[in-house]
């Protein structure tokens, strides 16, 4: 009976183990949901996709940059305007906290080669990108790029 019991907890500890392996961590599914979800807003700016941030954004989302802060709409129409013209970026060093069930914050570095009108904008940069999750889609709540020091 020992013999018995010790061979069904190893045989089930191996399958525990197996499952787990075969399992991402659902920490590290969500961190690369949201990167994808970081680099598609990228490749939108670049491209003048206004479309995308619409669907990308909360209603509420808010952004604070080195001109200010400013809300969806007046995101959505600068994407769209191409007063922007993005020559190159790069993301790197992405980390992930989930703050509850339903809020992440997102950071990570950037570099860019971006001339807004005759202004370059800063680079390189920090950024947190907040996603809050509503109904079944993760959605983009705040945005903040400080300059890093060079």
């Amino acid at each position: 009976m020992k013999t018995l019991l010790l061979s069904f907890t190893i045989i089930s500890l191996s399958i525990f183990n197996l499952y787990a392996q075969a399992q991402p961590n659902g920490d590290a599914a969500l961190k690369d949901e949201l990167v994808k979800l970081e680099k598609q807003s990228w490749e939108a700016w670049k491209n003048n996709d206004g479309k995308f941030f619409q669907n990308f954004l909360s209603d509420d989302h808010v952004e604070i940059g080195v001109t200010g802060v400013s809300n969806k709409a007046s995101i959505v129409a600068g994407v769209t305007s191409a007063v922007c013209h993005v020559r190159s970026y790069s993301l790197d060093h992405f980390d992930l906290k989930i703050l509850d069930k339903t809020t992440a914050l997102l950071t990570y570095s950037e570099t860019q080669d971006t001339v807004c009108g005759s202004n370059t904008v800063p680079s390189p940069c920090w950024v947190g990108s907040l996603y809050v999750k509503r109904g079944d889609r993760w959605l983009n709540a705040v945005y903040q790029q400080t300059p890093a020091i060079k």
